[in-house]
């Protein structure tokens, strides 16, 4: 292959590539601003619900969008059911032993009680 077809075919290739990390990056922009905007929301409830201080909400919204996209890996995961199951309860306690070190032990305790009530108000739904 002549050296100008090599320079043209790695041209190419940069600008492919180039592209597809550069398409990468738009769509995990627009998810983390969308997660983080959701985030927002929930944080701003529970602040109301467990009287937090402004720095414990910013923690909590913090929290929520760093295990919101580790939960979502393991949803998006292709291994069974059992798997994911087991990864989603490890993460989850990973997720209440961070909660434990800023929200007081009513707050937490309150948080964990209404979480635990959301899937029964779902399904009764």
């Amino acid at each position: 292959m002549k050296l100008k077809n090599r320079i043209q075919l790695l041209g190419v290739s940069t600008i492919l590539v180039g592209g597809f990390v550069f398409a990468q990056m738009y769509f995990h922009d627009k998810n983390s601003k969308e997660i983080r905007e959701i985030a927002s929301e929930i944080a701003s409830e529970w602040k109301e619900k467990l009287g937090l201080t402004p720095e414990q909400t910013k923690k909590l919204e913090a929290t929520i969008i760093e295990y919101t996209i580790h939960k979502n890996g393991i949803i998006n995961s292709n291994r069974s059911q059992k798997f994911i199951i087991r990864d989603l309860k490890n993460i989850q306690q990973r997720e209440y032993k961070k909660l434990r070190k800023f929200l007081t032990s009513a707050q937490f305790t309150a948080y964990v009680g209404v979480n635990k009530k959301i899937p029964n108000e779902l399904m009764d739904a």
